[in-house]
C-alpha cells in the first residue's frame, strides 16, 4: 500500500511543480496568472480555518445502494466551498446507513483512510465498522471527499487537495442541520437524526483529518481513532517514501518548493492539538506497520499533558486494520459512543 500512495503523491507533486514553473516562466501565457508574492495557501492554515465561517449546505439523499432487514444504505451528497469563503461550489458525495426502525438516531461521522483512485468505491474503508454501527442504532455519513466517488476534483495543487479534506469535513459538519429535511423527504419523519448527539469514527489517514477539524473547529464531538496518522507535516507524509526507488528525493523536491513560500508548521496538526476539546477514544494495534504504535504512544501523552480527555486501548497481535481484534475494536468503539452521546436510543417520534 506504501508503495501505490507514494507513487500517486509523487505524480500529484511532479504535476503541480511541473505547472507552477511552466506559469512562471511563461508569464504571458493566457491559461493563469500568478502574482510573484501571492500565497493562496495561506488560507489553509490552522489559525485562518479556525476564523473561516463554513456555510450551511443541503445535503440530500441518492440511490439506494443496499439494503439488508435492519439497515439501508444509500449515497448523500452536499457542496463545499471551492477554496474558504469562496461563493464557488464543489460536489461531494458519500455513504449514509440508516437503521430500518422508526426511531430518533445519533450521527457517526466516519472519515476512512488512504484508498488508491484506481480500486476505490463509496464506502471503502468505512462500510463494515459503519454495518456494525447501523445495526446498533447510529446513523453513519461517510464522505468520499473529492476527487474521489462522483465527487468533484480536487485542486490542481496537490497540497491545496490535501488541505480540501478539511474544508470538506468542516462544511459537513456545518451542514448537520439540514439532513432532517432530507430523511422527511425520503422517509417520510419515520426515520430522524438527532443533531445534538454527533460523534466521529476515524481511521489512519482520516485520523488526521478528524484531529486537524476538532482542532480547528472546536467542536465536542466524542471520536473515536482507529491508528489515527498523527505525526507533524510534513514529517507524517515524508515517513511512507521508505519504499519509493529514489528514497524520497522527488518528494523532498516538491516539499522544499512549497517551504520556499510558506512555515510548514502554520500547517502541522501536531502544533494544534492543544485546541481540541473532545473527548477521545484511542484504538492501536502493536504490530501495526503503517502507523507505528509509537506514534499512538506520543499522542496519547501529548494529549493528556494538555488535559484532554482520552482513552487509550491496545491490542496485542493486531495490524493496521485491527486484525484480528476488529470485533473486540468495534465492541469498545459503540461501548464509547454510547457512554458519551446516549444510554438509550429513542424510538419515539
Amino acid at each position: 500500500m506504501k508503495k501505490i500512495f507514494i507513487f500517486l503523491f509523487v505524480l500529484l507533486f511532479i504535476g503541480s511543480a511541473g505547472y507552477y514553473f511552466f506559469v512562471n516562466k511563461n508569464q504571458s501565457s493566457p491559461l493563469i496568472s500568478v502574482k510573484p508574492n501571492e500565497k493562496p495557501l495561506l488560507a489553509y492554515t490552522f489559525e485562518n480555518l479556525k476564523k473561516t465561517k463554513f456555510p450551511t449546505n443541503s445535503i440530500t439523499l441518492g440511490k439506494i445502494i443496499n439494503e439488508t432487514p435492519e439497515i439501508i444504505t444509500q449515497k448523500f451528497y452536499f457542496s463545499i466551498p471551492q477554496k474558504p469563503n469562496s461563493g464557488s461550489m464543489l460536489k461531494v458525495s458519500g455513504v449514509i446507513n440508516l437503521p430500518k426502525s422508526p426511531g430518533i438516531y445519533p450521527i457517526i461521522i466516519m472519515f476512512r483512510g488512504y484508498v488508491p483512485e484506481e480500486v476505490y468505491r463509496s464506502g471503502i474503508g468505512t462500510e463494515h465498522v459503519a454495518e456494525a454501527l447501523a445495526q446498533n442504532k447510529f446513523i453513519t455519513l461517510a464522505p468520499d471527499f473529492l476527487g474521489f466517488g462522483e465527487s468533484s476534483l480536487p485542486s490542481r495543487d496537490s497540497f491545496e487537495a490535501r488541505f480540501q479534506t478539511y474544508t470538506t469535513a468542516l462544511t459537513l459538519f456545518s451542514s448537520l442541520p439540514t439532513l432532517n429535511s432530507a430523511l422527511d423527504s425520503s422517509y417520510s419523519a419515520t426515520i430522524k437524526v438527532n443533531t445534538g448527539k454527533v460523534g466521529i469514527w476515524a481511521h489512519s489517514n482520516g485520523g488526521h483529518i478528524a484531529l486537524s477539524t476538532l482542532a480547528i473547529s472546536g467542536l465536542t464531538y466524542p471520536t473515536v481513532l482507529w491508528a489515527p496518522v498523527s505525526k507533524s507535516f510534513p514529517y507524517s507524509i515524508l515517513y511512507y517514501t521508505d519504499e519509493t526507488e529514489d528514497q524520497g528525493k522527488t518528494l523532498r523536491k516538491a516539499l522544499a518548493l512549497f517551504e520556499n513560500d510558506y512555515d510548514a508548521q502554520l500547517f502541522s496538526p501536531e502544533r494544534y492539538y492543544k485546541w481540541i476539546k473532545a473527548r477521545l477514544s484511542i484504538h492501536q494495534g502493536n504490530l501495526d506497520r503503517e502507523v507505528p504504535i509509537s506514534w499512538s504512544d506520543d499522542l496519547v501523552e501529548g494529549l493528556k499533558k494538555d488535559e484532554i480527555k482520552v482513552e487509550y486501548t491496545t491490542y496485542t497481535g493486531a495490524d493496521h486494520n485491527m486484525l484480528p481484534a476488529w470485533s473486540s475494536a468495534v465492541k469498545n468503539s459503540i461501548s464509547f459512543y454510547e457512554k458519551s452521546l446516549t444510554k438509550k436510543v429513542s424510538n419515539n417520534l
